[in-house]
């Protein structure tokens, strides 16, 4: 039966639903710390049996075997405006750390995109043959470069030589100042081997952020594997991307061709969370890239790179949303006027829709005591009660849902949003005005979320309503308290777009109001004079 008291229920569980789903959400996943460092010994204890691949002519192959757990010592230095990158001795990137105050943590301290206690290394070479894997990995690199400066008109070509027994391995890599890097690796025979982008990065991994690997096929086919996921090994051919990633950075490997064979195997720490591996060739060339999932930076270094940006479930609406965020930055050249601007588009976009739902609002407050007679009238027979009042709503022109429908269809875009709010490292240290100095963290005043809680309760107040039931009102009216003491941890980013979007409804709802009052007095003035 849709009566009067149905339709207010789903009102309150739509406007909740937003609240509730954060909620459950941190319970069931609370923020996960990052990764203890451990020390060489400890490293050194947990190497375990290797996972195992499938081929068309093996039953099963090696993919992994045992590493190193000691600190090799450093063979290239590499310095750049944006970074500083080391290459041990095995031949793998064992450190980068970015400059800038942007790519700072919470103490302030520079971000470490690549550290020693993350296995494997980007570059890590993995024979399959455990014998000539075990000898690789007590056979240290020769290379050409000791140190060098990398800079945007000035890439670095490094070339490392491995001399193994029964084969020679070398890799000659170019490497530029926007992160990326050029790969070509030659073997002097035919051997089994692997190649790893590196394990994701640690710098802001918790349980409100997607963390894990990514893997893009040519078909434009997008596969995310979360942390914690991954309990067997998989393989994809034809892979374009395969970026092992965080919450803001990133270090994959890429191919424009979508030639790239990629294994995924679970780690042996018990954590489930995978490890990518690209299968080499004895002649191979392709790119890697090591940094901030910055969509400008991915966009030039290659366009389809953008496509390692991932929001989740609501990524369909999150890239798009981004998108025109960045094009009214690149017009504004705020990151937080931009956020103003996505909203009101926003609300245009969803005004036709959002105008039906005030005025059927305030249509079924008007045949509120007609709705209250009926249902004295019909108490105790449900389907003539229902009957009665679904032809009172079509008389008066007034759909019960109309008013859930317009919060309804908020809900994912709040969602999408949230999601590029939390996900976009441009974000991060991006002034608005005044206070408001980094849109990616909370409010640190809580101004922001007390102008959200403040106009929400407006927004309420003068939204027509016609609860029948005392509990629901009062629930309804705690409603902007809840959620301004639950914005006082989002980032304010989000908190602006939503407090922008209360001004907005309250705009809207003032010119409906205004409309019907003037409606209603003369069609007062009209019954009176006749």
């Amino acid at each position: 039966m849709l009566d009067n008291m149905s339709m207010q229920k789903r009102m309150i569980l739509a406007t909740v639903f937003s609240l509730l789903f954060f909620v459950v959400y941190a319970l069931l996943f609370p923020p996960q710390p990052l990764p203890q460092a451990q020390t060489a010994q400890e490293q050194q204890a947990k190497q375990t049996a290797a996972p195992q691949v499938k081929t068309a002519n093996d039953t099963k192959k090696s993919v992994t075997a045992k590493t190193s757990g000691n600190t090799e010592a450093t063979l290239v230095t590499l310095d750049a405006e944006g970074f500083t990158m080391k290459i041990d001795s095995l031949g793998r990137i064992s450190s980068k750390v970015m400059k800038g105050h942007k790519y700072t943590d919470e103490n302030e301290n520079p971000v470490e995109v690549v550290n020693q206690y993350l296995m494997p290394k980007p570059l890590e070479v993995r024979f399959n043959d455990s014998e000539l894997n075990k000898e690789a990995f007590t056979t240290a690199y020769s290379a050409d470069v000791s140190t060098a400066s990398v800079s945007a008109d000035r890439p670095v070509q490094v070339t490392m030589t491995q001399k193994l027994s029964s084969v020679t391995l070398t890799k000659k890599i170019t490497f530029y100042a926007d992160g990326h890097y050029d790969v070509n690796i030659e073997l002097s025979d035919e051997k089994r081997f692997f190649l790893a982008p590196g394990f994701r990065p640690a710098v802001d991994v918790d349980g409100f952020t997607i963390h894990g690997a990514l893997v893009e096929t040519s078909n434009d086919i997008v596969n995310i594997l979360e942390d914690g996921e991954v309990s067997k090994l998989e393989s994809y051919k034809g892979v374009r991307i395969a970026s092992a990633f965080d919450r803001y950075y990133a270090t994959m490997f890429y191919a424009p061709k979508g030639n790239l064979s990629i294994v995924v195997s679970p780690s042996t720490d018990g954590q489930e969370n995978p490890i990518l591996f690209v299968e080499g060739d004895k002649l191979m060339n392709f790119h890697g890239y090591i940094g901030p999932k910055e969509y400008a930076t991915l966009n030039a270094i290659q366009p389809f790179l953008t496509d390692a940006l991932e929001y989740g479930f609501f990524t369909w609406i999150s890239a798009p949303m981004f998108w025109l965020l960045q094009w009214l930055f690149n017009l504004v050249g705020n990151w937080g006027w931009a956020i103003v601007l996505v909203t009101i588009i926003t609300r245009i976009v969803l005004y036709p829709l959002s105008y039906k739902g005030m005025v059927s609002m305030h249509k079924l407050k008007q045949i509120a005591p007609l709705m209250k007679d009926i249902q004295k009238k019909h108490k105790g027979d449900p389907q003539k009660l229902n009957a009665a009042m679904m032809a009172l709503y079509k008389k008066h022109g007034a759909n019960p849902l109309g008013g859930c429908l317009p919060l309804l269809l908020q809900i994912p875009i709040f969602f999408a949003i949230y999601r590029v709010l939390l996900n976009s490292i441009e974000l991060q240290d991006a002034e608005w005005i005044l206070w408001i100095n980094d849109l990616s963290n909370m409010d640190p005043y809580f101004i922001l979320p007390i102008i959200m809680g403040a106009t929400m309760y407006y927004q309420q107040k003068i939204t027509p309503t016609n609860f029948t039931d005392p509990m629901q009102e009062k629930i309804f009216k705690f409603l902007p308290l809840i959620f301004t003491l639950f914005f006082f941890t989002f980032p304010a980013g989000l908190v602006l777009y939503w407090a922008v979007n209360n001004i907005l409804t309250i705009i809207q709802q003032m010119i409906v109001n205004k409309k019907f009052d003037s409606m209603d007095a003369a069609k007062a003035k009209a019954e009176r004079e006749s």
